[in-house]
């Protein structure tokens, strides 16, 4: 465990029992929309492949315009 982690774990033990429960909870489900996310991202490499080669192919076509970002 990182110091971190531990630290927070430390304060959330200070807590009354209602909000240690809220605490673990937030931890809980941020470790399993993370999950879902890599999950997600892993199952769209072969559409993010294809829309990059699409995206270059129209590029050296000379298909694109430089983005102008505010300065």
């Amino acid at each position: 465990m990182t110091k971190l982690l531990d630290k927070a774990i430390a304060a959330a033990r200070k807590l009354p029992p209602e909000e240690q429960d809220c605490v673990g909870a937030i931890i809980l489900e941020e470790i399993a929309d993370e999950a879902r996310w890599a999950e997600k991202f892993a199952e769209s490499q072969d559409v993010l492949e294809n829309l990059a080669e699409e995206a270059l192919a129209e590029h050296e076509a000379g298909q694109t315009t430089p983005l102008e970002l505010p300065r």
